[in-house]
């Protein structure tokens, strides 16, 4: 009996670990995805609009895992990042083009999470907001320039649990789950700017510039980093391989949603319930998770506390990612040795670019920009810049010359060119309806 029992929780270990081996940059773009600028926006959402655009999570899951998987295949097949293959196969033109709208992007990006993750951690913490983004900032840049990129990404998956606190709030709190569910399903659309806006940047920080280029490039460190074969000069692609690459990449997109989903929720249920429709700041945020901790006596600083951890949390995993996928850009645009798995010693301007945009998105913070304010409306700068890169995104993964056998099937097709139409459509409608 016993050896039975020793037999079963073997095979459940294994099945555990082979689960555990699939994850990886798909997961870690997932997680990186629910950063500071998507709870601020996606809590915006729910506080301004109720469950209107709750309809936003469902929808856009399909699209942005069909854009990130194209990102994830042109790396694995290729053996290079979207900057690199842009650069090969199209204009110079068009490459420092595409790497200027990622820097500007990204450093935006990462000024604006900087200073939400400072602002959360003053909720907790009475320091100084400058020292607490001097802090952050150096933190941050220890990490990428000094630790290995195997502990790193270790470090990485193992951050991406702090965005469990919203998907426990949804189950403490009673919901209306019909309305829930009807406005999950049922999409509800107003054709006014401040509708419009919020749209654009819910669409914007779920499918972001910086996710692109960061997967793509991730799966290039993980064929460094397991020593793949090589034919031709390309890596050696199996079918067992694409897979492990398709799982991981879906499981990091939907992880990233079921958040998503569950901050609009929340916000909705605990924030546009009771008149608060606009957050003003990391204090008006927090709020959202007070039924997480109501039964405690000091229920406010425990809400704050959570959404403090939560914030900060992935604020060091997402900007790391912003200023890597910036700095892989501009090494591929240059041909500089670039890549997490370089020591510092061997790739000065690799790390030198991670250095300058994230001491740039420091800087944003001193010109008097509320931080929560500036996360919606980076959310929306992203939501723009997004739709001539995944233009070129959907040439790259269709092009036979370029992917061979693994260019995108018609289904990928069909999903890339649609999220193409609808970010633009978007874009255009909330301009159309600003002026």
């Amino acid at each position: 009996m016993s050896d039975n029992r020793s037999s079963i929780i073997g095979r459940e270990k294994r099945a555990f670990s082979r689960f555990l081996r699939i994850l990886g940059p798909g997961l870690v773009t997932g997680a990186a995805d629910d950063d500071p600028s998507g709870i601020a926006t996606y809590s915006q959402t729910g506080a301004q609009f109720g469950y209107g655009q709750l309809w936003t999570a469902l929808f856009t899951l399909p699209l942005m895992t069909a854009v990130q998987e194209a990102c994830a295949r042109i790396g694995k097949v290729t053996g290079k990042g979207i900057v690199a293959v842009i650069k090969e196969h199209y204009s110079r033109k068009l490459v420092y083009t595409v790497v200027a709208l990622v820097l500007i992007a990204n450093t935006v990006n990462i000024g604006a999470d900087i200073g939400a993750m400072a602002a959360a951690a003053r909720l907790v913490v009475p320091v100084d907001f400058v020292l607490l983004t001097l802090g952050f900032t150096a933190f941050i840049l220890v990490l990428q320039i000094f630790v290995s990129y195997r502990t790193y990404a270790k470090v990485l998956k193992w951050l991406a649990l702090s965005m469990l606190s919203y998907v426990a709030t949804v189950f403490m709190v009673h919901e209306p789950w019909d309305v829930i569910l009807r406005a999950t399903f049922m999409p509800h659309i107003e054709l006014s700017f401040p509708f419009l806006f919020i749209i654009v940047a819910v669409i914007g920080t779920t499918i972001s510039p910086y996710m692109f280029f960061w997967e793509a490039d991730e799966e290039v460190e993980e064929e460094k980093l397991h020593h793949v074969a090589k034919a031709g000069g390309r890596p050696k692609v199996t079918v067992a391989g694409m897979r492990k690459l398709r799982w991981d990449n879906f499981l990091g997109m939907l992880s990233s949603n079921v958040v998503s989903w569950c901050i609009i929720v929340t916000s909705a249920t605990v924030l546009f319930a009771h008149g608060v429709t606009d957050i003003g700041s990391a204090a008006d945020a927090a709020q959202a998770l007070e039924p997480l901790v109501s039964t405690f006596p000091n229920a406010g600083f425990l809400a704050k506390l959570l959404f403090a951890t939560g914030v900060v949390g992935l604020g060091l995993l997402a900007v790391p990612v912003l200023s890597s996928s910036a700095s892989y850009a501009v090494a591929e645009a240059l041909e500089w040795k670039g890549g997490l798995s370089y020591k510092l010693k061997r790739a000065h301007g690799f790390y030198g670019v991670i250095t300058i945009a994230t001491v740039i998105g420091l800087c944003i913070n001193f010109i008097g920009i509320n931080p929560m304010k500036a996360l919606v409306a980076t959310a929306v700068l992203s939501g723009i810049v997004s739709v001539p890169l995944i233009f070129m995104i959907a040439r790259i993964a269709a092009s036979k010359h370029i992917m061979g056998e693994w260019r995108s099937g018609w289904l990928s097709k069909i999903f890339v060119w649609l999220t193409f139409v609808c970010m633009a459509g978007a874009a255009v409608a909330m301009l159309f309806t600003l002026f």
